[in-house]
């Protein structure tokens, strides 16, 4: 089947604290845990942790442990920069509550280095440093 419109997409990324990271994704912006899996760790599986909402054609996956890189266990360790975006196009104002939600669920304001984001919306990091954007506009492909 050729790549469509509604092909589902996986955003993978590692998680220090995937605890953290459901109470932000989660309980913060609303999320659903779409499944949970503890990883056979002496075959080098990975915890994991898939978001999302049950009805989108997407899912955030946040893995957590230690992977085989050229033959020795290193730790997964998040890396992100400040152009790591997930951005949520919410076509209106983003709400002070929700924001207030997020903070109070692990996540931080930030001040986007693009001033796009700072005018059309509101920026936050979650507990691994990856940036979340809550835009103000709409947006659609066609």
């Amino acid at each position: 089947m050729p790549l469509t419109g509604q092909s589902h997409i996986r955003i993978a990324r590692p998680s220090r604290d995937l605890a953290a990271a459901e109470r932000f994704w989660v309980q913060g912006l609303g999320l659903s845990v779409l499944y949970r899996g503890e990883g056979d760790h002496a075959a080098g599986e990975h915890d994991l942790l898939m978001v999302g909402l049950p009805d989108a054609p997407w899912h955030l996956e946040l893995v957590s442990g230690s992977a085989l890189v050229d033959g020795s266990e290193q730790a997964l360790a998040p890396r992100p920069t400040t152009e790591d975006l997930l951005v949520v196009y919410l076509d209106e104002p983003v709400s002070e509550a929700l924001l207030a939600t997020l903070a109070e669920h692990g996540g931080r304001r930030v001040a986007s280095p693009n001033p796009y984001w700072n005018e059309w919306g509101a920026t936050v990091e979650d507990p691994d440093g990856y940036r979340l954007v809550l835009c103000s506009r709409g947006w659609s492909n066609s």
